[in-house]
């Protein structure tokens, strides 16, 4: 198992479009990969999962892989929040 631990640096947090570039990116592996919040571990190939979090700005968040592609998924997935989904503020 892959992991590591991440903040949401875009202000409006976890919205539609970045809950949506989470899965699109995490469907590309074969590895499960979860998103976990204050004990809440959820599917991060499931957008409602990723709703469920409630992850606003300055949260902090554990993403987390298990499976052939682990590393890739956990680099690829910490990228996105790294670069604030692409999103200007």
């Amino acid at each position: 198992m892959t992991a590591e631990q991440i903040t949401v640096r875009n202000r409006a947090g976890l919205h539609a479009r970045p809950a949506s570039l989470i899965v699109k990116t995490a469907q590309k592996y074969e590895s499960s990969i979860f998103l976990e919040k204050e004990g809440m571990k959820v599917n991060a190939k499931s957008i409602m999962n990723i709703f469920s979090l409630g992850a606003a700005y300055k949260t902090e968040l554990i993403i987390s892989a298990e499976g052939p592609d682990e590393q890739e998924a956990v680099n690829a997935l910490a990228a996105l929040f790294n670069s604030r989904f692409e999103e200007v503020d």
